[in-house]
């Protein structure tokens, strides 16, 4: 199989080669806020997933979670530090897995494997699901624009833009992006890539943060705490104020904590 090319977007100037990989309906350069908020000690290396950004369409029949990871993983030309939002995060976990010698340390921001709640907080992922349905209906009708505003409501807080405030490129940007957003619930939601099997997420040894935001929804933190206690070297902080795009909407908080936890790593992950 062919990959396709994506668009690799470089942000910052730092010697710290960091990999950092976007959620859904958004591109490489939602991590410019946290790009300018790390300063000189980092460069970011942020690829477009495809039907994001600058990046071309997925065939809509490659299993989307594999090929990114791949696509992913073809940018890890170094040992490097990972950072991943939302299904993004997701990405970095398997990286983490798959690729360990080339992972230098973690970090986890809001990832949406929900197959963790099923197990801890089944109550939690109940709620979401309840909450989920007016986008998963839009897109089981293939109503596409509809499913991207909802889907796109439903992870922000009150003070994010709303739909008809947007850009109309930034519209039509979600709308092309929530179309992957089915090839990956089973993933997602029943772990068929394996990664809750037994003995796999303890394999993970390198340092790994997981940030949650304090005004996301319920199930979020569930995620993360079940996480932590899956994950050998992991540690887990909230940011009060924020909501599921905190490294978007809270770059500078963002920042200090990763930076800190930069700050903690043993030398040989430096």
């Amino acid at each position: 199989m062919t990959l396709p090319s994506i668009f690799v977007r470089s942000l910052g100037q730092g010697a710290r080669q960091v990999l950092a990989l976007h959620c859904t309906i958004a591109h490489s350069g939602a991590w410019a806020g946290l790009a300018a908020s790390l300063g000189a000690q980092a460069t970011l290396v942020a690829p477009d997933m495809l039907s994001h950004g600058k990046s071309p369409d997925w065939d809509g029949q490659s299993d989307f979670f594999d090929l990114t990871t791949t696509l992913s993983a073809a940018q890890l030309t170094q040992p490097m530090d990972v950072i991943g939002h939302s299904f993004g995060a997701m990405i970095a976990l398997r990286l983490a897995v798959n690729h360990p010698k080339l992972i230098r340390s973690v970090v986890l921001i809001e990832p949406v494997f929900f197959a963790v709640a099923k197990l801890d907080a089944p109550d939690l992922l109940a709620q979401h699901d309840a909450a989920a349905q007016p986008y998963v209906e839009a897109l089981e009708t293939g109503d596409m624009p509809l499913a991207a505003r909802l889907f796109n409501r439903m992870w922000s807080t009150e003070e994010s833009p709303r739909w008809p405030d947007m850009p109309e490129k930034t519209r039509a940007a979600m709308i092309r992006g929530i179309r992957v957003v089915p090839d990956v619930e089973q993933a997602l939601f029943q772990d068929t890539k394996g990664l809750l099997t037994p003995g796999v997420l303890n394999e993970v040894k390198r340092p790994t943060l997981l940030m949650t935001g304090g005004h996301s929804h319920p199930v979020m933190p569930a995620i993360s705490h079940g996480l932590q206690k899956r994950l050998p070297n992991a540690s887990i902080i909230t940011i009060e104020d924020a909501g599921h795009m905190l490294p978007i909407s809270h770059p500078k908080e963002t920042a200090a904590q990763i930076t800190n936890f930069w700050h903690r790593l043993p030398p040989s992950s430096v």
